[in-house]
């Protein structure tokens, strides 16, 4: 009899300890998902948290997409209605290149969750709509003042985002897009002088009281 019971008292005692580690193993694998979602949750936020801009960087973006819309539009009017073949050919150079960093831009903005706008602002459409009604030489003269002037602020702006920027990905566009910028400016300010010479210099016709 005392065996029995000292043999029911041990049965009882690991029946009761593999209970317990059968609760405690059950209860570390439901901790261990909720763990690994927290995690997950710290990883997803944390990449949120990198991906958005702080505003000066946001209003670098907006404003870079909304000229390049501009210098775009306006370089397809020059290849149209530009006298001048350097004119012509700066106009296409808008186009083609601020094409290609517009395309750019909207990358990066769709990367950091940036809502960039589809169509210039209003006063590159009075820029545009002006410059419509011209052409020939007077074209030539107040696009390529336009561009002249333009393109001083591109560089100014663009220079201050490659180096204060805050973003890599915007900081790195803006100093890879600046030697471009740069060019456009020297040849503006080369072709500029020549469409405003030649504009001066051409030779009054004598009216007809002077004939």
């Amino acid at each position: 009899m005392a065996m029995f019971i000292r043999i029911f008292y041990r049965t009882s005692l690991c029946l009761m300890v593999a209970g317990l580690l059968s609760f405690a193993a059950a209860q570390q694998d439901k901790d261990s998902p909720s763990m690994g979602m927290g995690k997950s949750r710290d990883r997803t936020s944390s990449a949120q948290s990198s991906s958005r801009l702080n505003p000066a960087d946001q209003k670098f973006i907006k404003e870079a997409a909304d000229g390049g819309m501009a210098e775009v539009e306006l370089g397809q009017l020059a290849t149209e209605k530009a006298s001048s073949d350097d004119v012509k050919k700066f106009g296409q150079r808008m186009v083609d290149d601020h094409g290609k960093a517009n395309d750019q831009l909207k990358q990066i903005a769709s990367s950091k969750g940036v809502d960039l706008p589809s169509e210039p602002s209003p006063k590159d459409k009075a820029t545009k709509d002006r410059l419509s009604k011209l052409s020939g030489e007077q074209f030539d003269k107040a696009y390529m003042t336009d561009m002249l002037q333009d393109h001083k602020k591109d560089v100014a702006a663009f220079q201050r985002e490659s180096t204060s920027g805050r973003d890599p990905d915007v900081k790195s566009f803006a100093a890879q897009t600046l030697p471009t910028l740069q060019d456009h400016l020297k040849d503006a300010q080369s072709i500029a002088p020549k469409v405003l010479q030649a504009k001066r210099s051409t030779p009054e016709q004598p009216n007809a009281s002077q004939r």
